[in-house]
């Protein structure tokens, strides 16, 4: 019997290879041991060194992680964005408006860190960072992110499926929609410039139910083989794929489910701009600029590698496009 296998439409051709050479080397030998049926069941994900640990560091005091490789997401159809690129060119509106907000991020207390389950659920229950690393298997998935701003990477996420959760508090019949809550302190998280303390602070998302339990659907714990840095939502963030990225509310404390629809923090401030659904929609603008096209960050004064266009879903219509028929 022959097996054809037919690449997913975000599969990286292999003459797209080129950033995190390294790394993709050392991915390339765990797919192949896993190809050989050697029995790889878990693969530590440990080339991925972190910086001397100085105050220059975008990456102070990472950890690395064990996952597993999900063959479905292995490679996108774009390089890889560097792992420091990806880690000093962040949105993190509670320390800031620009995007060199990495240093402030620094302030946010991540140990000890919990997060709520509760509302309309069967088995309401807190977890605590080890809980969410040892109850929830974790795997590596490589996802295109493609900002509102029309500005797109692509990273190697670590975490697990958001279903695993929902699954797990077992929701009632009223439950609808789920509501994610971000840390806030205003001691140490101040917002942009001087008027941070009159936003509608904590930062909240809003999903469908329907949309938390889609496949595509995960809690990211670390990226890069190694725990998250605080600038990119340590320690636990949602990560959604075919929306952009605002939909991924960073350092969760606290997941409701209700009954209806959760006004989220975006929404609130500008409903006109930034709808609660919000999926990846070329054909449909910015009311201040296209989403037509993005442009694919990199290295240089830029940050542009190269200007490209935008797909439907982000390129992930095969998973959730049922989602909206």
């Amino acid at each position: 019997m022959v097996f054809i296998r037919i690449p997913k439409p975000w599969h990286l051709p292999e003459n797209r290879i080129t950033a995190e050479s390294s790394y993709f080397n050392r991915r390339r030998f765990l797919k192949t041991l896993a190809g050989a049926s050697i029995g790889l069941s878990a693969t530590a994900l440990t080339g991925c060194q972190t910086a001397s640990g100085s105050d220059a560091s975008p990456l102070i005091g990472l950890m690395d992680l064990a996952a597993t490789v999900n063959p479905d997401f292995v490679e996108g159809d774009r390089p890889l964005t560097g792992r420091e690129l990806a880690s000093t060119y962040n949105n993190f509106y509670e320390f800031g408006g620009t995007k060199n907000i990495w240093r402030a991020a620094q302030a946010l207390p991540t140990d000890p860190w919990t997060v709520e389950v509760s509302g309309l659920v069967q088995n309401p229950k807190t977890y605590d960072l080890d809980d969410l690393t040892q109850t929830f298997d974790l795997e590596e998935r490589v996802y295109r992110f493609r900002c509102v701003e029309a500005w797109s990477m692509v990273v190697p996420w670590i975490g697990f499926p958001m279903r695993k959760i929902l699954e797990a508090a077992e929701p009632t019949s009223e439950a609808r929609f789920v509501r994610f809550t971000s840390y806030y302190n205003e001691s140490v998280t101040p917002g942009p410039g001087g008027f941070g303390r009159s936003l509608p602070w904590p930062y909240t998302e809003g999903l469908r139910i329907e949309e938390m339990a889609n496949d595509l659907a995960f809690f990211a714990v670390g990226l890069y083989g190694q725990t998250l840095p605080k600038q990119n939502g340590a320690p636990i963030r949602m990560v959604l794929p075919w929306k952009y990225g605002f939909k991924g509310a960073k350092s969760i404390v606290k997941i409701e489910f209700v009954a209806e629809q959760p006004a989220t923090y975006w929404n609130t401030l500008y409903p006109q701009e930034y709808k609660f659904e919000s999926n990846v929609e070329p054909d449909v603008p910015h009311p201040r600029w296209s989403q037509a096209q993005e442009k694919l960050i990199g290295p240089g004064p830029d940050f542009s590698v190269e200007i490209v266009p935008t797909l439907p879903y982000n390129g992930y219509g095969d998973y959730v496009a049922a989602l909206y028929a």
